[in-house]
């Protein structure tokens, strides 16, 4: 395994007790860096915590990224550990339940956006002033190949992930000239616990759509993750990296 520099670094990963969360957390540890686990469920992560804390150094922050004023707070815990934050990786997201757009719930469609969308936003927004402070930065979003494609069934989840990938291109614009880099990443379904948000018949789609015939690990994504969140990532800001084994090629 190829360990990127990190050295130094101080991160945050929404979403981090489980999942892709879990295993960027591990990437960045390996490769040095400090991490706050950031993540609504206060058991799992601390569970998540112990069990790698021989790794390096943990910070945890039981928070609720849908909610502003939790973030924040989060924000101002994660400050007091580590003097800093020079990495933000906004992974935390649901699935949401599978309707045709006429008949989904409205409360299920306004969480999904607050949770995959709105809190990207949050975090962006807390954590981007000190690094213009500090004139370094690199934020990795997790957005969703349905985010350029639209799924069926899944309009709620594929709107909010549209939106991600789009607020990606703004703040990187925005922060071009601060060593800010802000990056998108669009995987394909990789089998994480938020398949058991989603039918089978879904999860069956998804496979489908996939030329290489497989789901995505979650360590693949953890890898890129970990090089955009690197300083070797000096010059890619803006941009949508695809990893969805051939189903989206632009």
């Amino acid at each position: 395994m190829h360990k990127f520099d990190l050295e130094g670094r101080r991160a945050v990963v929404t979403g981090a007790a489980e999942g892709f969360g879990r295993a960027i957390t591990e990437r960045f540890l390996d490769s040095g860096a400090r991490v706050s686990l950031w993540d609504v469920d206060g058991e799992r992560v601390a569970a998540t915590a112990s069990e790698l804390a021989g790794r390096g150094t943990l910070h945890t922050a039981v928070v609720d990224v849908s909610s502003c004023e939790q973030v924040e707070a989060a924000t101002r815990e994660t400050l007091e550990a580590f003097s800093g934050i020079d990495i933000l990786v906004a992974n935390a997201g649901i699935a949401g339940p599978n309707h045709v757009t006429w008949e989904y719930p409205v409360e299920d469609w306004r969480k999904v956006i607050d949770v995959d969308l709105l809190s990207v936003f949050y975090c962006c927004r807390s954590v981007v002033p000190g690094m213009i402070d500090r004139k370094y930065g690199r934020i990795v979003t997790i957005a969703s190949v349905a985010g350029k494609e639209g799924n069926p069934n899944a309009s709620a989840y594929s709107a909010a992930k549209a939106g991600v990938v789009a607020l990606t291109k703004s703040l990187g614009k925005e922060l071009a000239q601060h060593d800010i880099a802000v990056n998108c990443i669009t995987p394909a379904a990789a089998k994480t616990r938020i398949f058991d948000q989603i039918t089978q018949a879904h999860v069956d789609f998804m496979l489908s759509r996939i030329p290489r015939g497989r789901f995505l690990e979650i360590e693949e994504l953890a890898s890129l993750a970990t090089w955009l969140a690197s300083e070797e990532n000096s010059f890619s800001t803006g941009a949508v990296w695809d990893i969805s084994g051939g189903r989206s090629v632009y």
